[in-house]
């Protein structure tokens, strides 16, 4: 522990005389600036020109001097060196105007200003009529007047110029070349104008260059460099006064109040869209092109205007604003922001993992091939009744109309024909008599039709109870297929509701009945349509209720609930707007058994969503929120595990393929004939391969494949005994090399005590068994094995353990 704090302290103490020689290093490098910028400094403010005599010793000529300041539009410090001795050969009192032009028009880097400042500095002391010009030609670069010299339309390009240009006027200041600080008001008025705050492009490109003022001349606001105090001498000579402080601080403060407002604005902005875009997620599941495209744009400029706004408080040693937090809107992730397996996951990766898996949730029998269409719905019988009682009023309106034309041929008869139809009527009372008997008859008939339907009534509800008694039972695709089949043969709308109420109640125990549950529903969805409607309102009623009352109870009945909607997703009967809005609600308030449903719901059908092509952008935000969560909130070790299980589960990491070990023909065909081939039928024919195989090259291999005897069945064990017995007939050594190795192997084992090596410790006992019983060792070997296994580390507590560990080794012997 002491060696342990010894390290930690020289490590420590190593990384502090680090940080502190790199210091010393920072620093000297500045004090060299210093030095050089306070030499040129006291030349340029009194130099020391050279006379008209002099200048006309040197190259006047046009051609020359044409030349070298065309040099002046690209300085760099490789050039510098050549372009100034080149400078002090030529006369350029007549091209001064010229040179300014070409210096203005230069693009300039930021390791290019102090090349530019002195190249600047050597004209300034050659020429009086440099410094006045080249200001007022720099200057340009930000009032480019009535004339248009601005003439460059690109805005970059045009904010890049005006960076360099700000930063060479203010390095011109500290070496005395530009000698009145008030230079920069009317372009620190300028970039601070509120008329700007309209544009963003403008926004932005004046923070910057506000941004880089402030980090370059902090003198100018009265702020204090760190660790630059002792080199105070050279700025308090440029002379800039406390009323010039006052203004360029309350400047750029004002400036930087009015772009934060503007950035919290555009916050509350991004997040009413965030919200809006949440709501249409919740109904759609997805966001239409132009909503990403405007969402995407706006995110885009809040972002830059964060950091410009957030550089500026930097350098103005200010903190950067910090945007509130609103708990319920979170950042909506596009297509586009997701990697490129993330884009295309689904092509690539199937949803289910094995056939089996697909053929369950999406091969669905067809009840209209089983059960008779009459039976699948209510519609059939509504026909057949109405027909029924249509035929019937059309018979008894066709007796009434043959009594009418009865009874008026009575009237029309002659009287001399009334005996004979005395006895026709007598014969119809005697008809009517017989009718009326049968009509008695018939009512018999109906009330025991009645009865018989009653009795089959109370028949179908005792065959319900019998197959919801069932249910419980259907534990195969086959059973709950086939009670499928039967219920329809007693559909009706009361026994759907029957059947919705005791789905509904399933065990909270028997979370391996939800996905047989689901696919009743989804196969009985084709046909009845009220079902899976009926059963979704209660669970979202019951999911709701849970959430509500917020109780730390109950936490199987939650976990039932959110399970059989994941099953139901997963059979595209519950609809994906239903999941992401029970998972959003359990984000929302992460704690508890909160955490346990969602995980739960991640785990039933997180994968299926995520890799479904309509909702794998929204399962994708879901799964970083949840990410983002589980890093902020403190949770318990249990928690912590179950939401990296969930994650992973339905976004498993990228990993390489495993590369297979490549084996040459030989040690295949080898392997194939110990762990595949061999069984109590095969092993005559395995000795005579192995016989066949060339010795010299295969013993080794032969020995190391012998000993691999826990990659096998254990029932087996006994073969690759009598294998070696067999092999030792023709091969005296190789007996030997196998018992060596095995009690070699059964050392190794004792020594590391790992608990993965117990099967392998277990089958190598029973090897070293098995050759005795072939007499391929004494019983002096095995009685030195089981006392070994005995007093092996005999005198440690740690020891004493393992001793608890052999008794199950012993009973192999």
């Amino acid at each position: 522990m002491e060696h342990m704090e010894n390290e930690s302290h020289e490590g420590k103490k190593q990384d502090e005389e680090g940080h502190h020689n790199n210091e010393v290093v920072r620093l000297e490098e500045y004090k060299k600036l210093i030095d050089v910028k306070t030499a040129l400094r006291q030349s340029n403010l009194n130099p020391e020109r050279p006379d008209a005599s002099h200048l006309r010793t040197l190259d006047s000529s046009i051609k020359r001097n044409t030349a070298v300041i065309k040099k002046l539009k690209a300085i760099n410090d490789e050039q510098k060196d050549g372009l100034m001795e080149e400078l002090k050969s030529v006369n350029l009192s007549k091209f001064v105007s010229e040179a300014v032009s070409y210096i203005c028009e230069a693009k300039l880097r930021s390791a290019d200003i102090q090349a530019a400042v002195q190249i600047c500095s050597l004209l300034h002391q050659r020429y009086k009529d440099f410094s006045p010009c080249l200001i007022q030609g720099l200057l340009k670069a930000f009032f480019p007047g009535k004339a248009g010299d601005d003439i460059d339309p690109d805005k970059n390009s045009r904010a890049m110029k005006k960076r360099s240009t700000l930063k060479l006027l203010m390095e011109l200041y500290f070496v005395g070349i530009v000698e009145d600080a008030s230079t920069f008001i009317n372009i620190i008025k300028d970039l601070t104008s509120v008329e700007h705050l309209k544009d963003r492009e403008t926004t932005q490109t004046n923070l910057t260059l506000l941004a880089s003022f402030a980090r370059q001349g902090k003198h100018f606001l009265g702020l204090q460099k760190h660790g630059q105090e002792a080199y105070d001498e050279f700025f308090m000579g440029l002379n800039i006064t406390d009323d010039l402080k006052t203004f360029f601080k309350k400047s750029l403060s004002s400036y930087y109040d009015a772009a934060v407002a503007i950035l919290m604005s555009e916050h509350a902005s991004l997040r009413a869209m965030e919200s809006e875009n949440a709501k249409i997620l919740n109904v759609k599941g997805e966001l239409s092109d132009e909503n990403t495209a405007l969402y995407e744009k706006l995110r885009k400029s809040f972002d830059q205007l964060l950091r410009c706004v957030s550089s500026l408080a930097e350098a103005l040693d200010m903190q950067p604003p910090v945007m509130p937090d609103d708990g319920h809107t979170t950042r909506v992730t596009t297509a586009s922001e997701l990697s490129p397996s993330g884009k295309h996951f689904s092509a690539v990766e199937p949803i289910w993992d094995d056939e089996d898996t697909k053929a369950f949730y999406e091969s669905l029998p067809d009840l209209r091939v089983f059960v008779p269409g009459v039976l699948l719905g209510e519609a059939e019988p509504k026909l057949v009744d109405q027909h029924g009682k249509v035929h019937e009023q059309t018979g008894e309106h066709k007796l009434e109309q043959g009594t009418e034309v009865q009874n008026n041929a009575e009237a029309s008869v002659p009287e001399h024909q009334l005996e004979g139809k005395t006895n026709v009527g007598s014969k119809n009372r005697e008809k009517k008599d017989k009718t009326g008997k049968e009509i008695s008859k018939e009512k018999e008939a109906d009330q025991k039709g009645d009865i018989e339907r009653e009795k089959v009534r109370v028949k179908d509800g005792a065959s319900l109870d019998n197959l919801l008694q069932r249910l419980p039972r259907c534990v195969s695709r086959d059973l709950i297929d086939q009670l499928t089949v039967e219920f329809c043969y007693l559909n009706s709308k009361a026994n759907r509701k029957k059947l919705a109420r005791a789905l509904f109640n399933v065990p909270r125990t028997s979370l391996e009945l939800l996905p047989f549950y689901s696919r009743l529903v989804a196969t009985l969805s084709t046909c009845m349509k009220d079902l899976p409607s009926m059963l979704l309102s209660m669970l979202e009623e019951e999911f709701n209720f849970l959430m509500n009352k917020k109780d730390q109870i109950k936490i199987e009945t939650k976990i039932r609930n959110i399970r059989f909607i994941g099953e139901l997703c997963k059979f595209n009967i519950a609809p994906s707007g239903l999941v992401f809005s029970c998972l959003k609600a359990c984000l929302d308030d992460f704690s508890h058994h909160n955490i346990d449903v969602a995980c739960n719901l991640l785990e039933t059908c997180g994968r299926f969503l995520y890799l479904s092509q309509g909702t794998t952008v929204r399962m994708s935000n879901m799964l970083e929120i949840l990410r983002r969560l589980k890093n902020v909130k403190n949770l318990d070790p249990h928690h912590s595990t179950l939401v990296e299980n969930a994650y992973y589960l339905c976004k498993p990491p990228e990993r390489s393929a495993r590369v297979s070990k490549v084996r040459p023909p030989l040690h295949q065909y080898i392997r194939k004939l110990l762990f595949s081939d061999l069984d109590k039928t095969s092993v005559q024919h395995v000795l005579r391969q192995l016989r066949k195989l060339p010795w010299a090259e295969c013993e080794e291999y032969l020995v190391k494949c012998f000993l691999k005897v826990h990659k096998g069945k254990y029932s087996q064990v006994h073969l690759i005994a009598l294998l070696t017995a067999g092999l030792s007939h023709y091969h005296d050594d190789f007996h030997v090399a196998v018992v060596d190795e095995v009690l070699e192997e059964i050392r190794v084992g004792l020594e590391l005590n790992d608990y993965a090596m117990q099967q392998r410790q277990l089958a190598h006992m029973r090897f070293l068994g098995e050759l005795y019983n072939y007499e391929h060792i004494d019983s002096s070997v095995i009685f030195d094995t089981l006392y070994l296994i005995t007093v092996f580390g005999h005198g440690t507590l740690e020891d004493k353990d393992d001793c608890y560990t052999s008794p199950d080794v012993w009973s192999l012997f």
